[in-house]
């Protein structure tokens, strides 16, 4: 990390406790796995949502909600791939996740 870059996500949370699952989160899954060119950011944050809600991964779904935002999805589009997905996920983890967006788009 260079001397005015700001420290991931993943730094801030674990940094000196948890060092090769910040650098894995970092270097791999941030830097490797979302710079492929097959999909497009946008795409990825749509898919990444989607897993997140049908595993009714809340913890982390903050997060990923607003990178989708910062990636080009529009609220309107994440509120509809979530009511979507109680068809498929259930209602619960929809439930769940719509929870989590309602906070996090009108906080």
């Amino acid at each position: 990390m260079s001397g005015d870059e700001q420290p991931s996500g993943a730094a801030l949370m674990f940094g000196d406790f948890a060092p090769q699952l910040v650098r894995f989160t970092d270097e791999v899954l941030f830097g490797q796995a979302w710079e492929r060119p097959g999909l497009s950011a946008r795409d990825r944050s749509l898919v990444t949502v989607a897993s997140l809600v049908t595993s009714g991964s809340t913890e982390q779904l903050r997060f990923h909600l607003g990178r989708a935002i910062d990636n080009g999805v529009t609220e309107a589009e994440l509120i509809e791939a979530i009511t979507h997905l109680a068809f498929y996920a259930g209602w619960p983890r929809a439930m769940s996740a719509m929870t989590v967006a309602k906070d996090l788009f009108h906080a």
